[in-house]
């Protein structure tokens, strides 16, 4: 149901919380290798839309295909299995477990999968040297800084190689420095890898490093491409 060359897509999505709408006939649509920044002001539905995308939260009304499917009609175990498998997230506290190292949170998603522990780890080693943390491996999140910790979230994010990577105001937390380079390394890493990405931001400089950009406002979604 996905039309040619588009990886994801939303066609007249309807989400209400109660009496508060929050999507209105929202659409959208993304390739491979694409990022998208989706943009809008707070209570725009910009995190809602992501997390119908997602299959975190299913519409009221509206499709998704994805890959040909139809997330809407998928069971929950069937949306979980999804995510763990072919979607990555990075929020905007990075959100790491706690109780282990760096290098075991960002092999966590493989060892979740039965990957052997060696081989997750040898596959997370990669990709915290792509993104060049590999000085905080055997360090726990309390121990790096906002940068590093959303670095480490970010190779988390990418080490399924997952075709779509959706990022909730990823640089929200850090200052512009940092929020500057984990963009690059993010979209730099994802491109190589064609895995699209859906980027929510209110930042323009964060928007900056996507190849369109979208706006959410009361609900709908203005693509901004040749405005």
């Amino acid at each position: 149901m996905t039309p040619a060359g588009s990886l994801l897509v939303a066609e007249d999505l309807h989400k209400a919380y109660g009496s508060t709408p929050a999507l209105v006939g929202a659409s959208f649509s993304i390739h491979p290798g694409e990022v998208v920044a989706v943009m809008g002001p707070s209570g725009s539905g910009k995190s809602t839309l992501l997390h119908c995308l997602a299959g975190i939260v299913p519409p009221d009304a509206g499709t998704i295909g994805y890959g040909g499917r139809d997330l809407t009609a998928m069971s929950d175990a069937e949306r979980s299995t999804l995510r763990r498998t072919e979607f990555g997230f990075v929020f905007q506290f990075g959100q790491l477990v706690p109780e282990l190292t760096c290098l075991e949170n960002v092999a966590l998603p493989l060892r979740l999968s039965g990957t052997r522990r060696k081989a997750a780890e040898r596959a997370a080693a990669e990709w915290m040297e792509r993104l060049e943390i590999t000085d905080v491996s055997g360090k726990r999140p309390g121990e790096v800084s906002g940068g590093q910790g959303q670095r480490v979230a970010v190779a988390r994010a990418l080490v399924t190689s997952p075709r779509v990577l959706f990022a909730d105001e990823p640089t929200g937390a850090l200052d512009s420095l940092n929020g500057e380079r984990v963009m690059q390394l993010l979209t730099d890493a994802a491109r190589e890898s064609s895995t699209a990405v859906v980027l929510v931001t209110h930042e323009a400089r964060v928007a900056a490093y996507s190849d369109r950009e979208v706006v959410v406002r009361d609900g709908t979604v203005r693509d901004m491409a040749g405005v």
